[in-house]
């Protein structure tokens, strides 16, 4: 008897005692698992995942139903703690998945000794804790386990070498993912070991160490996954692997210690769609041994040494939708092949010495994410541009980019990010920024921008926004390889932004949470306009080094969400709004050298983590935390009485000094000349007087 439960209560299925499959995939029932489902001795396949079960996994489900063949209790919210000894005579068990329960199972395969009667085919356990006594060693019964063909443990922060041991014992292993852990050691592979079966391998994410095996080529000749990122791996890619691992569709060695030229010329990869090999030590040009990879959509060789020009060949892979050649040492100008790419999607030539132009034929029609930041680009803004309505992030940050900013950059409506740093753009704010209403970052500092601050910027949401689904989609990179499923094989999208006054790199759902307007380090001149302070879902706002006057917006306590705020090295006037004290998530403010006048706002709240740094610079300010205050008539701005200071009093000794020696000489200059001339010396004394009343007033 099978039953496929699509909606009902569980506790109902409790009275089919001769129930053989019982399947609640992806109900919404919630509450503990039954405990009468211990009674369903005739149970061979039990599958609960994608529901919210909660509390401990009952004992007897494992001990009691030993005719169980199949089980998967993945994706609930189970707690406690489970013993998988109570599996120890189910003899005909074959799978069991265990996964996505959101680190809150304490899973133990260690106490007491036990053997298991079964020979698995796939197990899966993920996202537990696992082996919490045992100091989360290897599940040690897996030795006795010699038919495995998948099994998964990741992210359950496994310790101990890497179980080379698994692929010994299981010849026929397809399927091994091991990423997310504390594994350390060397990768071995045994020369005479041929692992024909294995098509996907991921242990990304640990602590290996040593070289990958020279060898490897050969014995895993089907390989089509290959995941080896974020270990400590030195040397170089071996040749036999570029070489015979034609099946080869996804290569991730990124984030290790590898060396030489980034791939061997005589690859033969002929099938591969993503090669990332980022964040290593490989120099030279970049290898034209991936020409034969024609099928290529995703390159990502960024953060290396790789030197030389961009190649022509580059424009060869039809397929390409992402190319990242970041923070290298590229130089020259951009290739015009580049133009025939038709569908790119990511473009990131950030942090070389590219340009100073882009070709003007650039296809940006499906771009989503453009990163030119430090480069060495000139010129106006580049027109290619307006073809790129589609452009989510636009990063043109730190080059020698000059004259206006377009008005038809209103057109780009999907645009998200737009970071203009560091540039020489000049002119006015354009008014048709107002019309990108998606827009969350906008990075207009350190340019020479004048004028006012446009009112009309009130009508962007800054995060507040309705974005396409298939955007936001696009911000988790989702690239598909052929015959799988990959997800997030490359980091989400990476934003960076300055808040807080330092530099954050924002990504994932962070970024799609973060909202910030830096207009800093320009030439603004007059008042802030009262409907900045209406940009309610801002997080940080910088209108730092400008000319603005007037006072700081009373509206700006409507910013409940701003975390950075600052108005610094303007020329604004006034007492700082008391308001401001009931924006509770401000965790930097700063109206530092400014012309405001009054008490400083009360040191409660937030405001009370605020130091002396925040205010410096406005001698008619007074109150906590300034050391200056005499504490009268402060509530009407009149500006505090003043001691003198350690090194006034040094001054103003210095020159009594320097007076008395004056003084004598004039008494001695007197008697001369009284002598000689009784006219003049009438008119001296006139002026000596003047002189000694001056000085009395001043210094006395």
């Amino acid at each position: 008897m099978i039953l496929i439960v699509a909606a009902s209560t569980s506790t109902s299925l409790c009275g089919l005692r001769n129930l053989e499959e019982l399947d609640i995939d992806g109900n919404e029932l919630w509450g503990p698992l039954p405990s009468c489902f211990c009674n369903l001795t005739s149970l061979r396949v039990l599958i609960v995942k994608y529901n919210n079960f909660s509390g401990p996994i009952p004992s007897c489900l494992l001990s009691n139903l030993k005719s169980l063949e199949y089980i998967d209790f993945s994706y609930n919210a189970f707690e406690g703690s489970l013993s998988l000894a109570s599996l120890a005579n189910n003899s005909n068990l074959e799978a069991l998945y265990l996964q996505g329960n959101r680190h809150r199972l304490e899973v133990n395969t260690e106490e007491p000794t036990w053997f298991p009667s079964f020979q698995l085919k796939e197990f899966t356990l993920s996202n537990c804790v696992l082996n919490k006594d045992a100091y989360g060693v290897i599940p040690s019964f897996l030795k006795e386990q010699n038919a495995l063909r998948r099994l998964k443990l990741t992210d359950n922060v496994m310790t101990g070498n890497f179980p080379n041991w698994l692929l010994d014992n299981n010849v026929a292993l397809e399927w091994l993912e091991l990423n997310g852990n504390n594994l350390s050691g060397a990768f071995y592979l045994p020369s005479n070991l041929n692992l024909v079966s294995m098509t996907w391998l991921d242990a990304s994410a640990n602590i290996i160490d040593g070289e990958l095996p020279s060898w490897i080529g050969s014995i895993l000749p089907n390989l089509e996954y290959f995941n080896m990122s974020h270990n400590l791996f030195e040397g170089r890619i071996p040749p036999s692997m570029a070489k015979h691992c034609m099946s080869l569709t996804l290569l991730k060695l990124s984030g290790n210690n590898l060396q030489g030229q980034m791939l061997p010329r005589n690859s033969n990869l002929t099938n591969l769609a993503i090669l990332d090999l980022a964040s290593n030590n490989f120099i030279g040009d970049i290898s034209p041994g991936i020409l034969n990879s024609s099928f290529l959509q995703a390159l990502d060789v960024s953060n290396n040494f790789l030197s030389g020009t961009l190649p022509n060949w580059i424009a060869n892979f039809e397929n390409l939708l992402v190319l990242m050649l970041s923070s290298n040492l590229l130089e020259g100008p951009v290739p015009l092949s580049l133009c025939n790419i038709k569908s790119l999607f990511l473009l990131d030539l950030s942090s070389n010495k590219l340009g100073p132009n882009i070709p003007p034929c650039a296809n940006v029609t499906y771009m989503r994410f453009l990163h030119l930041a430090n480069d060495m680009l000139a010129g106006h803004f580049p027109e290619f541009l307006l073809g790129g309505s589609s452009i989510v992030t636009m990063d043109l940050r730190h080059n020698a980019l000059s004259g206006e900013v377009p008005s038809w950059i209103g057109s780009l409506k999907n645009l998200k990010f737009l970071m203009l740093q560091g540039n020489n753009f000049e002119g006015l704010i354009p008014l048709d920024l107002c019309l990108l209403k998606n827009m969350s970052i906008l990075d207009l500092s350190n340019n020479n921008l004048s004028g006012q601050i446009p009112s009309c910027l009130k009508d962007l949401r800054f995060g507040n926004d309705e974005v396409s689904t298939d955007l936001y989609d696009a911000l988790g990179m989702l690239i598909i390889v052929p015959g799988a499923r990959v997800g997030s094989t490359f980091e989400s999208e990476v934003v960076q932004f300055m808040t807080k006054s330092r530099l954050e790199s924002y990504k994932g759902n962070i970024l799609k949470l973060m909202s910030g307007m830096d207009l800093s380090w320009n030439n603004l001149t007059d008042f802030i306009p009262l409907v900045v302070g209406y940009l309610s879902e801002l997080r940080a706002l910088n209108l730092s080094y400008n000319h603005l006057t007037g006072p700081i917006p009373k509206t700006f306590s409507n910013l409940k969400n701003v975390e950075s705020l600052d108005l610094s090295y303007n020329k604004l006037t006034g007492p700082i709004p008391p308001q401001l004290t009931e924006i509770y998530t401000l965790s930097n403010f700063r109206v530092a050298y400014n012309n405001l006048s009054g008490r400083t706002p009360d040191q409660k709240n937030q405001f009370g983590t605020f130091d002396e740094e925040s205010y410096e610079g406005n001698p008619l300010l007074c109150g906590p935390p300034l050391a200056r205050c005499d504490g009268s008539n402060l509530g009407q701005g009149t500006p505090p009485s003043f001691n003198h200071t350690r090194e006034d009093d040094s001054w103003r000794e210095a020159f009594l000094w320097s007076f008395a020696g004056s003084y004598v000489s004039i008494r001695i200059g007197f008697l001369v000349l009284l002598i000689d001339n009784s006219s003049f010396t009438t008119k001296m004394i006139l002026a000596f007087t003047k002189f000694s009343k001056c000085y009395t007033k001043y210094f006395w």
